[in-house]
């Protein structure tokens, strides 16, 4: 298989800053909670940093016995050597992620891994980040802007307590629409409401762009197939070794079987198989609850160990 990113297994520590080695360790500078359950990490990453582009992501293990999970790169700078990652806290490792903290370590970080996201004029672009997915949105509505396109984005979420990154997409946009589930900031309803009325106002986007819950981009994309409205998605199936060897990423694009880690993490909207998408998100459920149930029962000050 033919690889055009360039992968780099970062291993600059505080005890060693030589070079590249396996199992080396990266270290937690800055640590926010961006909204309930919801984090944000700063890593010093150096090499990371210096090539990362919008649209990339990292693969991340936190120790030797862990897994490994791919998180988008939400922001790099080069000059400080900094990355950002944003993350849910759904499964066994986000939750033990999220317990770590400043000056803690990570076992292995490798990135920047996946197909950067095309950006050029377009000229007018729909941006849509639907909760945790306004983090993997924001660097590309940055680039976007930055290449003289007039950014619409709509982020939305279930409630207010929910949004996050409001002020810095506002900044990265021309304009900024939010929804929420239950009405509790910007407009009642979803991204899809907003993306209509903007449609049925008079804008005609040469580009939609949508990250979010599977079922969130299968609806934009329903509605912009009617329209005629090229559509670009980001998916995140469930990924294992990040480099297009193990193929649990894989998905079906236009009939034909991709690998999100190599190929994506962006496809054509229309041309996803969004159902069986959703089969495959849903192959662990029961094994990802039952860890979850056990690292919760059994994890240090739970109260029952």
């Amino acid at each position: 298989m033919t690889r055009s990113w360039d992968v780099e297994l970062f291993n600059l520590s505080l005890h060693d800053s030589q070079g590249y080695q396996g199992g080396s360790l990266s270290q937690i500078v800055e640590k926010k909670e961006l909204a309930p359950s919801c984090k944000l990490f700063r890593l010093k990453l150096p090499l990371i940093a210096r090539k990362a582009q919008p649209g990339q992501f990292v693969a991340l293990r936190i120790e030797e016995t862990g897994e490994k999970i791919p998180l988008t790169i939400a922001s790099a700078d080069p000059e400080k050597g900094l990355i950002t990652i944003i993350f849910q806290e759904v499964g066994k490792t986000t939750l033990r992620l999220g317990e770590l903290g400043v000056g803690d370590e990570i076992q292995d970080v490798v990135g920047p891994l996946g197909q950067p996201t095309h950006i050029k004029a377009y000229g007018t672009v729909v941006a849509i980040g639907g909760g945790i997915g306004a983090a993997p949105i924001y660097p590309i509505i940055r680039a976007l802007k930055r290449q003289n396109n007039y950014v619409f984005s709509i982020i939305g979420a279930r409630s207010e307590n929910y949004l996050i990154l409001t002020k810095e997409i506002s900044a990265a946009s021309h304009q900024l629409l939010i929804t929420t589930d239950d009405g509790s900031f910007g407009r009642h309803g979803f991204v899809t409401d907003e993306l209509r009325r903007l449609v049925a106002g008079g804008v005609q986007p040469d580009l939609v762009i949508a990250i979010g819950p599977v079922v969130m981009m299968q609806a934009v994309c329903a509605f912009t197939r009617k329209h005629r409205l090229k559509t670009i998605v980001s998916l995140n199936p469930v990924m294992v070794d990040g480099t297009g060897m193990c193929g649990s990423c894989r998905v079906t694009v236009g009939g034909h079987t991709r690998f999100v880690c190599v190929d994506g993490p962006e496809f054509d909207g229309h041309q996803v198989d969004f159902e069986e998408l959703k089969l495959r998100q849903a192959i662990y459920l029961a094994e990802e609850k039952q860890a979850v149930e056990l690292y919760k029962r059994n994890r240090p000050g739970c109260g029952r160990c």
